[in-house]
């Protein structure tokens, strides 16, 4: 606990944020992303209140303050989804700083987030995955590389932050299950298809390196997430698919077609690594839009 009435500026104020999330397990990609977002609203509390960034304390930031920045954010025409994440950074950070002494309280307390809108995720129908999975150039390592990516991120459904970070180690090919790191750095087992199994077998015995890394980039040192992007950008033109695939389109897919063939909420909730049941119910609208695309695509009097 800090000693109540220390003046505190804001630069060791969001030192001591980040060292609190870290303590938190939260990921480097979350620590870097909440101060990206605090450093924005700072930058912009100091220019209002006429201060160097450097010398803005944290109690001169009041309702007003941050009022002023939802105006501004929305006069930039920032997403409400935008918004809505700043402003959860500001909660968090605010919330801690009270938890500390440091404030009695939080200047947003009473500033309410806007509402978003569910967007559906995007995903590929059963053929065009196909397609997708058909893709890969199967004569060459890299080839057989990309086909191990397609079928961990829509056989596995994993995030693309845990296909790159999976080691050799956390396959277990005669179990057919792969231990995954996801967020926070918990851990999960998952299944391995017989497909993706056939894949990594082939990827490693091709391989002569000596790496712990499961997927590596033609350099033989680990494949990084924005690699993996590029590879589906090649496969999906290969494939003729005319539509931007991302590997979180692939995890997406594989919820969508688990539930089309019957499984639960609560065992896809377990298989993507969710926290909250409420992140997976989402899949349940996408999957009764699919159903009324096809509807109207087929019945005779939907056309009417």
């Amino acid at each position: 606990m800090i000693v109540g009435g220390e003046i505190m500026l804001i630069d060791k104020a969001l030192d001591l944020f980040s060292a609190h999330l870290s303590t938190k397990n939260c990921s480097e990609l979350t620590i870097s992303a909440y101060q990206t977002d605090l450093i924005q609203f700072s930058e912009f509390a100091s220019h209002e209140l006429g201060v160097e960034a450097q010398s803005l304390e944290v109690k001169a930031i009041d309702k007003f303050i941050v009022r002023s920045y939802l105006g501004f954010m929305t006069e930039k025409n920032l997403s409400r989804k935008s918004i809505a994440r700043k402003l959860a950074a500001m909660r968090s950070f605010f919330r801690f700083l009270c938890l500390e002494g440091v404030l009695s309280q939080s200047p947003i307390q009473k500033v309410s987030t806007p509402k978003i809108g569910k967007n559906l995720p995007r995903f590929l129908f059963q053929e065009h995955m196909e397609k997708l999975l058909e893709a890969s150039d199967l004569n060459s390592q890299n080839g057989v590389r990309d086909q191990v990516i397609v079928e961990l991120l829509y056989g596995s459904g994993l995030r693309v932050s845990e296909l790159v970070s999976l080691n050799i180690r956390d396959l277990d090919l005669d179990g057919s299950l792969i231990r995954v790191r996801g967020k926070g750095s918990k851990e999960r087992i998952v299944p391995l298809t017989d497909a993706a199994k056939e894949a990594v077998s082939e990827y490693l015995r091709m391989r002569t390196d000596n790496q712990e890394a499961l997927i590596l980039n033609y350099q033989d040192t680990r494949l990084t997430s924005r690699s993996v992007r590029r590879i589906l950008d090649k496969l999906e033109k290969k494939a003729n698919l005319n539509q931007h695939i991302h590997p979180h389109m692939l995890r997406h897919t594989f919820a969508t077609h688990l539930l089309d063939g019957g499984a639960d909420l609560r065992s896809l909730q377990e298989l993507l690594g969710h926290k909250k049941l409420s992140s997976t119910q989402i899949y349940t609208h996408l999957t009764r839009e699919k159903l009324r695309e096809v509807y109207l695509k087929s019945h005779p009097r939907a056309k009417y």
